[in-house]
Order: structure tokens, then C-alpha cells, then sequence
């Protein structure tokens, strides 16, 4: 593979005898252990569906093998096969640490899967060769480091061109006026990464350290005619984590404290990750902190109200925003907030 963000990619079939079954990979020195692996979840998924095929792309984790799948389900005519039809995936592989690129892009990979699945269904309807199924993989593979790069090069332009910010009135220097460090801490799942994509649409150049569960970003703007430069720790809040990222806080300039308004707990939770803050950091240094109430336009499925939210916010002396990485809403706003009150600090 040429584009180091593919791992691989895998064609396994549902076959009437064996079950989940690898037919293909490409490259072809994948771990056939792996492949066995990928295959029986892939496939298990259609069993535990009760038959119903996913139309659109699915992403599914392998924490064992510390990789993820892009999976298209593809389905076609076959009247040899058991029920009339003949049932397949197509597997993109790729390593949990840029799982964000392909959350973000899912959409624009779509249009290539489908266009794959349409060969394939043709291969498999006048009887499957080999060399042809191999070259179109190769072919798919190819046409996938393509849309890779152009994404690459339009993330970077629009970083470049950016005007998202009001007070933007010039793109920020490469030599920061002011350069703070924002960390982002909450359970699993409360939406942080996307918080921090949503902000610094910086999905191909961020840095993780997979031994301290930590990725790190950069942001330049322009706030109060000052050019800022945030470098934003996302922490990860698995508890395999926990005596690492302690040392992660220091040196913070702010901290979001983030919890998922559909999910109590990781509400509950909050008081548990400002102690932690606090323990570590100490109350003699000065910084930000904020309640970040996220998943704000799940409006059916919320959990937490507005003013429970306020009344924690209130206790534990942090200032709150409603958030949507979804949308965007509030993002931008609570990230500019911060870095204002941090340059008054400076005066």
C-alpha cells in the first residue's frame, strides 16, 4: 500500500458451507488469522440483522487486531445459493488511530464502494476469476489513495484559506503571539474528537501517542487583533489510561470538560474528571475552564436539561456551552471565548 492510512483491503463472502469466508485481500500477505478475524464480524453482523442488509457504509472496530473497517454489504441475484441470493462485503482497512479521517469523509467514500460493488456483483453473477477479482481490488485500492490525497489537499487548503472566524480578518502568522494549551477531558464517546475536527478541521495532520492515548492538534487565529495558536490535547478517557493522563493536565492553559447530553452518566461523571483536573493542577495556577453539554441536536434522545446543566456549571465554577460537533453549533464560539479570556489574562 502506498497511502500509509490503508491497511489493507478484504473481499470475504457469506459461502452456504463454510460461513464467513475470506475470498480475497489485497494486499495478499494479510495474516490469514487476521482475515478469519474480520470476516466472521463482518458477517456475523448480517446474522444478528435479522437478514436486513445495510445500503450505506458501515464502520466497524477490530480492538483485537487495533484496526477498524469501512464495510460495504453488497447483495445480488444467485440462484444456487441458499435464498435465491448471494451475500458479500467489501472491507476497507485502516488503523484505529485515524479513524477520524474516514468518520469525517464517509460520505465521499460512498460513491467508490458503490461503484466496486456493482463490478463485483458482476464477477460473482458470471462465475468469480480470480486474476480479474484481484485487479479490481488493486483498482479500487488505487482509486481510494486518490480521494485520500485530494481530501488531504482540500482539508490543507481550507485550513489555509480559512475565514470561519469573525474577527479573522488576515490568516494567523506561523509565529504565534500567544500559544496556549487547551486540554479536552470526558468519558468515552461524549464526542470530543468531534468536537476538536469540528474546530480545527484537522483530520490528516494531527499527532496521537497510542502508549499515553492522546491526540494532539493545532489551531491558528486570529481573536482581539492577536494571532493565537492552540495546541489541543484531546484525552482519551478510557480507564486503561487513567495514571497517565494525569501528567497530560499539566501545563494546561484551559480545560473543556465535556459530557454527551443524551447520556447521564458522562454527566454524572463530570465531577469525577474536575477532581482529577484539580488534584493535578493544583489551585494556585491560573486557567480556563469550561462545561461543554455536547450532542445538543440529538433533541429527541436528550437526557440532561438545560438548567441541571447550568446548576453544575454553576457549582463547580465553570462557564457552559451547549454544543453540536454535528452542526457546529456553539463550537467555534466556546474555542474563541476561551482563547479571549486567556489573552485578558495577558494584559
Amino acid at each position: 500500500m502506498k497511502n500509509p492510512l490503508i491497511y489493507g483491503i478484504l473481499y470475504v463472502e457469506l459461502n452456504d458451507n463454510l460461513g464467513p469466508n475470506p475470498v480475497m485481500s489485497y494486499p495478499t500477505t494479510i495474516d490469514f488469522q487476521k482475515q478469519m478475524q474480520v470476516s466472521i464480524k463482518v458477517i456475523t453482523l448480517l446474522s444478528g440483522e435479522k437478514g436486513v442488509v445495510p445500503k450505506t457504509l458501515v464502520i466497524l472496530p477490530f480492538p483485537a487486531l487495533e484496526l477498524k473497517g469501512l464495510v460495504k454489504y453488497i447483495v445480488w441475484e444467485d440462484k444456487e445459493r441458499r435464498g435465491g441470493i448471494g451475500q458479500s462485503a467489501l472491507v476497507l482497512l485502516f488503523k484505529e488511530i485515524n479513524d477520524a479521517i474516514f468518520y469525517k469523509f464517509i460520505n465521499d467514500f460512498e460513491p467508490i464502494f458503490d461503484n466496486i460493488a456493482q463490478k463485483i456483483i458482476k464477477i460473482e453473477q458470471f462465475g468469480r476469476e480470480e486474476n480479474y477479482l484481484l485487479e479490481t481490488l488493486k483498482n479500487f485500492e488505487i482509486e481510494l489513495e486518490e480521494l485520500l490525497e485530494e481530501l488531504k489537499n482540500r482539508t490543507l487548503l481550507k485550513q489555509k484559506y480559512s475565514t470561519e472566524f469573525p474577527e479573522s480578518a488576515t490568516q494567523a502568522h506561523e509565529f504565534p503571539d500567544f500559544k496556549f494549551k487547551v486540554a479536552i477531558v470526558g468519558d468515552p464517546t461524549v464526542g470530543k474528537t468531534s468536537l476538536v475536527l469540528r474546530f480545527t478541521n484537522n483530520v490528516f495532520n494531527r499527532t496521537y501517542i497510542s502508549t499515553l492515548g492522546v491526540h494532539v492538534s493545532n489551531k491558528h487565529f486570529i481573536v482581539l487583533n492577536k494571532n493565537v495558536q492552540f495546541v489541543i490535547w484531546d484525552i482519551a478517557g478510557q480507564a486503561k489510561f487513567e495514571l497517565m493522563r494525569r501528567e497530560l493536565y499539566l501545563g494546561s492553559d484551559a480545560v473543556f470538560f465535556v459530557f454527551d447530553l443524551t447520556n447521564p452518566e458522562s454527566f454524572l461523571n463530570i465531577s469525577k474528571w474536575h477532581h482529577d483536573v484539580h488534584k493535578q493542577l493544583g489551585s494556585n495556577r491560573f486557567f480556563v475552564e469550561y462545561l461543554i453539554g455536547n450532542k445538543n441536536d440529538l433533541k429527541q434522545e436528550r437526557k440532561i436539561d438545560n438548567q441541571k446543566a447550568v446548576n453544575l456549571a454553576g457549582e463547580l465554577g465553570l462557564s457552559y456551552f451547549e454544543t453540536s460537533a454535528l452542526t457546529g453549533k456553539n463550537v467555534d464560539q466556546a474555542f474563541i471565548n476561551c482563547a479571549k479570556l486567556l489573552l485578558e489574562h495577558e494584559k
